[in-house]
Order: C-alpha cells, then structure tokens, then sequence
C-alpha cells in the first residue's frame, strides 16, 4: 500500500497532520507514507518514523518563472508524483493544485475537497472530506480515517529532532528551570504589543524569579521586534533569538518549564512537546488553531472567543464580537487592537497558576 498525503500550507498546519499518519501507520502497518509539501516545512516531517519521503513543492521558485515555464513545471511536478504509483492519494486541503495533482496522479482512491468553481475540477476525488465548520484543524485532518472508515486510535501532534540538535542547545543553554517565551511571528498582526511582552518577562525574572528564554526565527523584522522588546525590558532574559533551527528551537521548548506566545508553529510544537501553552490570540480562532493537549481526544475550544482552554493549555483572547476576524489587523494597519490593551492582572495570575500547577 502506497499513499501520498500533500499539505500545502505552513508550518504549523504540516506539524498538525502528524496524528493522521500515525493512524495511517497503525492501520496500514506495512504501507509507504511519502508527504508533499512547500518549501520551508519540511523540518515538521523530517525524522519522523512513519514517514518515507518528503517530496517538495518550490513555490516562491515556481512562481518567478514566466507562464510557460510554470505550467511545464507544474506537469512535472505532477508527473513525478504519477510515476510512485500511489493506490491512495490525499489532498488535505482545499486548492487547485492538490485537487490537479490527484486528477493525474492515477490513484485508484483520490480523496480531498470537492472543487465546486472549476468544472473540470469537480468529480476528481473518489471520497470527499466535510467542511471545517467549527472543529479544530487536526479533527478536520483526521478526517480521511473518517471517510476510509479506519479507527482513530490517537490525536497526539508529534514532531522530532536530532541528537546533534539537542547537543547545540545544551550548548547555548545555560539554565535548567526557564520559560520558553516566543513572542514574534512572521504575521505581524498576531503579535503583542511590545510593552506587553515586557512586562511578562519582567513579571517571570524578577517577580516570580524564573529565568526567561527568547527565541524567534532568524529573520529581519521578528530580531527587530525582540530588540525593541528587550529595551522596554527591566530584566535581562536569555536571547536565544536567531541562533536556532526550527528543529532545535523545539528541543529547547522540550526542556521548558512552560510556553509563552502568539498564534505560530512553535506554539504548536509546545504542545506537540507536551510543555503547558500560554497562547495569546488575536484575530484567528483557537477553535481552529487552539494548541492542542495529546492527552485528550476532545477540543476543549467549544467557543469562539475569549479564554479557554484544553487540558494543560491556555488561550487568553479579548470577548470582542468582531473576534475571530481572520483579518491581518485593524483597518489595514497590521496592528490588531485585540492584541493590544490585554488585561495585565489576568495575564500574571494565569502564569503564576501555571508555574505552581
């Protein structure tokens, strides 16, 4: 048995398809999973035992070509994954191009999204998933068990590392109890206000004496985004900001006391790591994107918005009608106001029952 699942998304939603494969594994244990995937997310699949291959899709490169030499590279993509012969063929999200690449790839079994604006796009897939709606995105991904009629044995997200990352952050990391603050990601609109950020860090050095370890992705405006954090700092954390890998940054975050941070992929590796989630949402929605518990098999986010949580995770977000949004900030300014007059009081008293639990 050969299947292919493709998820062409971030991050984040490649992290959250682990479950799915696992069970894969556990009903077909004699089968060859390969995944397809964008460029840049690989690291949530590598190492990780149930998975044979990774096949990668280069969009920002196909992108830059000229029509012509997009579309033929668009058909060898797609020829490539013919050629392995795959007898089930997932597309686990809406879009043409998965939609495109099941229609050739020659599967006897095509599962995905029914495509109701392209005609010719319409009837590819032999078993079509249900709409999101209000569930979590790892129940909406566990939905091709669902329709195969296969049990769902386990939800646990799970990612890997190496033995040469774990000897790096041993390298850089000087203390044994801390927490793990990851305050900055790409989508600016989903961060803090810096102040804020501050304050937390300064609440857990000095009020509550546990040290406090930055991270962010070695980019411009997320290192620009903890400097300006860090001089609105009274406290001295430890920066580990640009100086990990994704893979490495998860191995830190194994080693944490807890998570602090916004909507990102670390914030599901926290949880995927089993490490107790503080996350603050703006303008998406936990019920869809909530870190979730491995312990549990139930998404604890029943609601749209404000606090909730799930098992040892906790998710603060303003009770505002306009929440979720999914807009990239108010009024076109990359700024959610939601993120931006949190209730300080609330944030310490949820962190300090976190350090006691």
């Amino acid at each position: 048995m050969k299947i292919l699942l493709m998820k062409f998304r971030n991050i984040g939603d490649v992290l959250l398809l682990s479950p799915v494969i696992k069970n894969l594994k556990l009903a077909y244990p004699n089968s060859t999973i390969d995944v397809a995937l964008n460029s840049g997310t690989k690291e949530m699949m590598t190492l990780n035992p149930n998975v044979n291959n990774i096949i990668i899709y280069d969009r920002g490169k196909i992108k830059s070509f000229n029509i012509l030499k997009r579309v033929l590279e668009e058909i060898k993509f797609a020829l490539k994954i013919r050629i392995n012969k795959y007898d089930i063929v997932v597309n686990t999200t809406e879009g043409d191009r998965g939609t495109q690449i099941a229609l050739l790839s020659d599967a006897k079994i095509k599962i995905g999204y029914k495509n109701h604006k392209n005609r010719l796009l319409k009837n590819v897939f032999t078993h079509n998933l249900p709409s999101q709606e209000l569930r979590h995105t790892l129940e909406m991904n566990l939905d091709v068990l669902r329709v195969l009629n296969l049990p769902i044995k386990e939800k646990k997200v799970e990612i890997f590392w190496s033995k040469e990352d774990e000897k790096r952050v041993d390298k850089l990391l000087a203390c044994k109890k801390f927490i793990h603050v990851h305050p900055v990601s790409r989508w600016l609109f989903k961060c803090l206000n810096d102040k804020i950020v501050a304050s937390i860090i300064d609440y857990c050095e000095i009020e509550l004496k546990i040290r406090v370890v930055l991270t962010s992705a070695p980019i411009k405006q997320e290192l620009d985004r903890i400097s300006s954090i860090l001089k609105l700092c009274k406290s001295e954390p430890v920066n580990l900001s640009g100086k990990l890998t994704l893979k490495q940054t998860a191995c830190l975050n194994k080693k944490a006391d807890f998570f602090i941070g916004v909507d990102t992929a670390i914030m599901h590796i926290s949880a995927a790591n089993d490490i107790p989630v503080l996350a603050f949402f703006g303008p998406s929605g936990a019920d869809h994107w909530g870190p979730w518990d491995n312990d549990m098999m139930k998404s604890g986010y029943t609601t749209r918005r404000g606090f909730r949580s799930m098992g040892k995770h906790k998710v603060i977000q303003e009770n505002w009608d306009c929440i979720p949004c999914g807009k990239d900030g108010c009024n076109g300014t990359k700024i959610s106001d939601c993120l931006m007059s949190l209730d300080m009081n609330f944030i310490e008293k949820n962190i300090k029952e976190m350090t006691n639990g």
